[in-house]
């Protein structure tokens, strides 16, 4: 798009510069721009990117967005040959020129949210989707009100968009939808999550279906054997096309036959019309729920059996989520330590369980954003652990102390409360065998990341 196109759609001001000149690529950070960018001043709780207009300018790029900068007549001489525009507001501009550029494209949107598994299932589904259009993703978890427009503004030649939405507030997704206008959406699960801002599951649920809003026509697939998206299905049916996916309940695509192995799964995917053998290159039950729903994705997108097994068997998983690392003492770490709820403690919990190790330790740390369900939570968790066969249970937060009281119920396990992700990285160095498992997990927060890093760093140096 052109600069006058952005003029219009933001009612933006040209302080200087041309308005024709060729917008492709946006970027609001100016560590990271290229030549020819158009930077946008974003302003954030802790900083106004608009302050930063003649950094983005000296670092190469050819014109700026901004809002409530004095500009003298000296900056403007100096930058004549750059495009300034100024608007009311940076982060609404943002949101309008996405808009614009998303109306330009009629393809395929698919939109992901739920309470856990979204990032790995976008990428499941962007890895099937691909096989057989050329695909735009989110990447990494890029999934909120700057993350998603900021992704759409990528969009080039491509043929197909899979798109990540992220929310602890209601009317957050409702933003996002009516910027991307989603032609499909998928629902993962409803848990627990953000309950500490939302009240309640069923709230949340309220949340996550914000996503239809903007829809023309909606269009959804829902893991049916969760019990809330379940009832909500069963209420909506006739008056919603939603597509079902599941292991448990009857559902228009289930999974049959299902072998859960340490590094991989396989089972049969069972439809009216059809079955297909899928293997999964990752371990863990949830991800054969994930894998139901790109391949119902798949079938609705009108992908032949063989593009849908190919683009199962090759996807990929962003980092820090149940990223398993071989450690040089022969040890095994399970870094799993971007975000964490109940629900996706379980299931990790359980991964660990079913994977051989000489012993299996489990460091684990708070979950955040649970309000008034923290205690309750954290307790949950640690009844998970208590009837696991978990060898060793390290801990660090304020609230894993309700964790490590109902996983001492449990004698055989040896439980370690830390001051610090520094004392546990002291702890790992000492008590990791040649043969060991550890799972790394916590809310994003505690950045329990560093004690992943650094341990792996500390083995490589012995």
């Amino acid at each position: 798009m052109q600069v006058k196109k952005i003029l219009e759609i933001t009612k933006g001001i040209l302080v200087t510069g041309d308005e024709n000149l060729e917008c492709e690529n946006f970027s609001k950070d100016t560590r990271t721009i290229q030549k020819g960018d158009i930077y946008i001043g974003i302003k954030g709780e802790k900083f106004d990117g608009s302050l930063f207009w003649k950094q983005a300018l000296d670092n190469g790029a050819s014109a700026v967005i901004i809002e409530n900068i004095k500009i003298t007549n000296e900056e403007k001489e100096k930058y004549s040959n750059k495009t300034i525009i100024e608007v009311k507001d940076t982060l609404g501009a943002l949101y309008e020129i996405a808009k614009y550029k998303r109306s330009l494209y009629d393809i395929p949107v698919i939109a992901i949210t739920g309470s856990v598994g979204k990032t790995s299932t976008k990428d499941i589904i962007a890895s099937v989707v691909s096989t057989k259009y050329k695909t735009l993703k989110t990447e990494g978890n890029n999934n909120n009100n700057i993350g998603l427009p900021l992704t759409i503004l990528k969009l080039k030649d491509h043929e197909a968009l899979v798109i990540e939405m992220g929310m602890n507030h209601f009317g957050e997704i409702s933003l996002l939808t009516n910027i991307a206008r989603p032609t499909l959406a998928v629902i993962t699960n409803i848990g627990t999550s953000h309950i500490g801002n939302l009240g309640s599951r069923e709230n949340i649920l309220k949340a996550k279906l914000e996503i239809l809003e903007g829809m023309k026509v909606p269009k959804i697939i829902i893991n049916n054997d969760n019990d809330l998206l379940h009832n909500w299905y069963e209420e909506n049916k006739k008056n919603i096309e939603i597509h079902t996916c599941g292991i448990k309940n009857e559902s228009e695509l289930m999974a049959k036959q299902i072998q859960l192995n340490e590094e991989n799964s396989e089972f049969i995917a069972v439809s009216a019309s059809d079955k297909i053998m899928l293997r999964v290159p990752v371990g863990g039950e949830h991800f054969v729920y994930n894998s139901l729903c790109a391949t119902e994705v798949g079938k609705l997108l009108g992908l032949s059996n063989e593009q849908i097994v190919d683009g199962i068997s090759k996807f990929e998983l962003s980092k820090k989520r149940m990223d398993i690392i071989k450690l040089d003492n022969g040890a095994i770490m399970i870094n799993d330590s971007y975000n964490a709820s109940y629900e996706s403690m379980k299931a990790s919990l359980e991964f660990l369980k079913t994977h051989t190790g000489k012993r299996k330790i489990a460091v684990l740390g708070d979950m955040l954003e649970l309000g008034e369900y923290s205690k309750e939570l954290h307790a949950k968790v640690g009844e998970e652990v208590s009837k696991r066969d978990i060898d060793i249970l390290i801990c660090t937060g304020e609230n894993s102390k309700y964790i490590i009281k109902e996983a001492e119920k449990n004698e055989k396990i040896k439980i370690f409360f830390m001051n610090s992700n520094e004392q546990i990285v002291e702890k790992l160095s000492q008590e990791l065998k040649d043969g060991d498992i550890v799972l790394v997990k916590a809310s994003n927060g505690m950045k329990f990341y560093e004690i992943c890093k650094k341990t792996i760093d500390f083995f490589a140096k012995s």
